[in-house]
C-alpha cells in the first residue's frame, strides 16, 4: 500500500469515527477539536484491559472535553484530545500559555478524570500536511506493534503530534520497552513520549484469565 492509500484510508476512518460522535453530540463538523478513540463492543471489551466501566466512560470524558474545549478557547488553537482509562491526553496547538493552563483545568473537571497529560504546544496550528503526516506515522506505527510478538496491539493507543509519538495503555515494563523501541524505529518519528499505566506481569495473567462477559 502506497503512502497516499494508507493517508487515505485513515482519513476515511477517521472521519467515520467523527461523524459519529459529532451526531452524538450535536457539534458542528468545523470545530478545530478533533477526538481519538476506537469503538468499544462485543470482542473488543471482553479483550480490554480496562474495566468495562472505564471502556464505557472513555467516550462520554471524549464528547465531554469537545465541550469543555470550545467553550474555553473557542476557534482558537488546534486540540487533540484522548481519554484512556480515566487518564486525558491532551495534545495539538494553543496561542497562549493562558489558554494551555485553561485547557488543562476545564478538562481536570471533568467528572471521572483521574489525571490530565498536557502536552499542549504554545505555537501556532499545525498545517494539514503536517497532520496529514501525523496520521500515516501512527497509522506506520501501529503495523509495527503487529508483528511483535511481545505485544498485543490492542493494548495500545498511537497518538502523533509534529512527529512526537505518544503511546498509551496498561502494559508491563517489557511491553511498554518493546514498544517504545518499536515507535522509535519507524521513519520520522522524532520522540517517543510514553504515556503508560505499568501493571505487574501477575496482573497480566489475571487480567488475561479473566473469562469474557457473557
Amino acid at each position: 500500500m502506497t503512502p497516499r492509500s494508507k493517508y487515505m484510508t485513515l482519513r476515511r476512518l477517521a472521519t467515520g469515527a467523527l461523524v459519529a460522535l459529532a451526531a452524538v453530540a450535536g457539534l458542528s463538523a468545523c470545530a478545530p477539536l478533533m477526538v481519538g478513540g476506537a469503538v468499544v463492543g462485543g470482542s473488543l471489551m471482553a479483550s480490554d484491559r480496562r474495566t468495562s466501566g472505564a471502556q464505557i466512560e472513555y467516550s462520554s470524558i471524549e464528547l465531554k472535553s469537545v465541550s469543555k474545549v470550545q467553550s474555553t478557547i473557542g476557534e482558537r488553537g488546534h486540540v487533540n484530545v484522548t481519554s484512556y482509562n480515566r487518564v486525558v491526553l491532551v495534545t495539538g496547538e494553543v496561542p497562549t500559555d493562558a489558554d494551555r493552563q485553561a485547557v488543562e483545568q476545564a478538562l481536570a473537571r471533568i467528572e471521572n478524570v483521574r489525571s490530565v497529560v498536557n502536552e499542549l504546544a504554545v505555537m501556532p496550528s499545525s498545517s494539514l500536511s503536517s497532520r496529514s503526516a501525523d496520521s500515516i506515522l501512527s497509522g506506520q506505527v501501529k503495523a509495527a506493534f503487529i508483528d511483535a510478538k511481545e505485544l498485543q496491539s490492542y493494548a495500545i493507543k498511537v497518538v502523533t503530534e509534529r512527529s512526537v509519538v505518544f503511546l498509551m495503555g496498561r502494559v508491563t515494563e517489557k511491553e511498554a520497552a518493546v514498544a517504545t523501541e518499536r515507535a522509535r524505529g519507524v521513519n520520522g518519528v522524532q520522540k517517543v513520549v510514553r504515556v503508560f499505566e505499568i501493571i505487574s506481569e501477575a496482573e497480566l495473567a489475571e487480567l488475561q484469565a479473566k473469562p469474557a462477559p457473557k
